[in-house]
């Protein structure tokens, strides 16, 4: 390492060898171990005691190493399948990092070719497969576009951020977020709490091309939200009289009964 310019000029190897040796010879247990790495997630603050124990420099160094070299000569594919800062030891304990979310410890002393636990690499590949926790899974989530779960939100979060995305779009006239969201995997006939769909209030905002898209989509043309209003019957008392002879085309129908608009007492 010296003849390779490995230590800056004046380094004392002596003293640096015994430093890394002690540290080499700390003993923990896997709960201490999962306690380290939960405080490298928790951006150095232990989570326990809420004590820092590293700065966020030296954690954002850290994790910078463990998710470059912390695998040994595995370390590139572990970054590739797996996408986590981690570190193993050749006492086939394995330390895994979830920035912002959890820190585990794997112990399990059978190592593979690489002196790599090798049942610590089948539950980080098991934990990806099932979690969206690879650091680039954010990509595929929030969308329906994978079938991983997030630890990080509540049940059924994603779907109501869909709903509250696709109406917001239909609203707005937004056609190419709403082609997105339903590309995406979004219902377009989804329904929030009322039973108001992206149909009703694109219907309602006068959105032409985006009911038209929707229509095209497989959108049902007649739901009925918990007044009993329809997109159509919201396009007629709204005055999109274009919008409202495309609805009621589409639902077969030549006339719409008037309806008793019961928002306003309800509201």
């Amino acid at each position: 390492m010296r003849e390779s310019g490995a230590f800056r000029p004046g380094t004392d190897l002596l003293q640096t060898l015994e430093f890394y040796f002690q540290s080499c010879s700390i003993e923990v247990d896997a709960q201490m171990l999962a306690i380290a790495a939960a405080s490298l997630a928790n951006a150095g603050v232990c989570p326990l005691t809420e004590d820092p124990v590293f700065t966020p420099g030296t954690v954002q160094s850290c994790l910078s190493l463990m998710s470059s070299c912390g695998m040994y000569d595995f370390s590139g594919e572990f970054a590739f399948t797996i996408g986590l800062p981690a570190k193993s030891g050749v006492s086939g304990a394995l330390m895994l990092v979830i920035p912002g979310l959890m820190g585990i410890c794997v112990w399990s002393p059978r190592l593979d070719e690489h002196g790599n636990s090798v049942r610590g690499i089948e539950f980080c590949r098991k934990l990806v497969a099932e979690y969206n926790v690879h650091v680039f899974d954010s990509l595929v989530t929030g969308r329906g576009r994978t079938s991983k779960r997030d630890p990080r939100r509540k049940k059924n979060q994603t779907q109501t951020e869909a709903v509250v995305a696709l109406t917001w779009a239909a609203s707005q006239g937004d056609l190419d977020e709403a082609r997105a969201l339903i590309a995406a995997g979004v219902e377009p006939g989804t329904a929030d709490y009322d039973g108001r769909t992206p149909l009703h209030l694109a219907a309602a905002e006068g959105q032409l091309d985006v009911v038209r898209y929707l229509l095209a989509a497989g959108a049902n043309p007649r739901p009925v939200d918990r007044w009993g209003g329809t997109p159509l019957s919201d396009a007629e008392s709204n005055g999109h009289a274009e919008i409202a002879a495309l609805l009621r085309d589409r639902a077969g129908e030549t006339a719409l009964l008037p309806r008793t608009d019961k928002r306003e007492a309800v509201l």
